[in-house]
């Protein structure tokens, strides 16, 4: 018997993947990631170097700024820290259904090469850890949990991004690719605990933007609304520019440039074009 999630996993092989095939081929593997794994030797600091990667104690003993050099591992271990808060599961195509496609995608697209994948789903009141592992077995174990109804309905609190971040950096030990994906939706006191994320891994962030649920503070009227829409933009451009001003700040500040997806956008389109971003980003 076919199950809804192996559906969804040959569905996207055949609508996404394949149209992948050859337009990503050999750039999979480190394309999103600005260095190495494995610690091979230090080298004089240039301008155009990752400061996260100077040597401190080397730096302290030679008067010199100094860097870590990397050498690729043989396999990579990828995680995902998926945000499945109340404001990610809105409108029947939204930023959930959004999360779940990229997610089984890319665990597709590093599994397929040997490499293993792990995800945290998270949410205020419940958090699930799925094991690294490397199979498409594995990757249709992630696609029945991301698939799964949600047991609970809003609880009037917004998503502690926070406490999502340091779940991820206490659950990936080993340094990794992590793929943060998440409206960002939530307080801004998150940065810290990116930053520490970003000190030990390769982090890509991808926001996803698409309806978001708005309350009226006198009348309690909730409405649902596009942040991708040029109107609704144009309307609330002082708080939107503000609100986006803060995240892009905070994400630089933490050494990270965030990829954007909109619920209405080509995934395949999206994934390539993050793929060329992040090619420029590195040269």
């Amino acid at each position: 018997m076919i199950t809804a999630p192996d559906r969804l996993l040959r569905r996207l092989e055949w609508q996404v993947m394949r149209r992948l095939d050859g337009r990503l081929q050999g750039a999979y593997r480190t394309v999103f990631r600005g260095s190495g794994i494995d610690f091979d030797s230090v080298r004089e600091y240039v301008p155009e170097d990752d400061v996260r990667h100077i040597d401190w104690n080397v730096t302290a003993r030679l008067d010199e700024p100094y860097v870590r050099q990397y050498t690729e591992d043989r396999d990579l271990t990828a995680w995902l820290v998926l945000d499945q808060s109340a404001s990610m599961r809105f409108g029947a195509h939204g930023k959930d259904s959004v999360l779940t496609e990229l997610s089984v995608c890319l665990a597709r697209l590093f599994t397929h090469g040997g490499n293993r994948v792990g995800a945290i789903l998270y949410d205020n009141r419940r958090q699930r850890v799925i094991p690294a592992r490397s199979s498409r077995r594995h990757v249709l174990h992630l696609t029945h949990e991301l698939t799964r109804p949600a047991t609970t309905g809003p609880d009037g609190t917004i998503t502690d991004l926070d406490a999502m971040l340091r779940l991820a950096a206490s659950t990936t030990r080993r340094r990794s690719l992590v793929f943060v994906i998440s409206d960002f939706i939530g307080e801004l006191n998150w940065e810290a605990a990116l930053t520490r994320l970003a000190y030990r891994h390769e982090v890509v962030v991808i926001r996803v933007v698409g309806l978001v649920l708005l309350e009226d503070a006198e009348t309690g009227e909730q409405l649902l609304a596009d942040t991708s829409d040029p109107l609704f933009r144009q309307r609330l451009r002082a708080e939107v520019d503000a609100r986006e001003f803060a995240v892009a700040s905070a994400m630089g500040r933490a050494g990270i440039t965030a990829h954007r997806i909109s619920t209405d956008q080509d995934l395949v389109a999206a994934l390539v074009d993050m793929v060329r971003r992040s090619r420029r980003r590195r040269r």
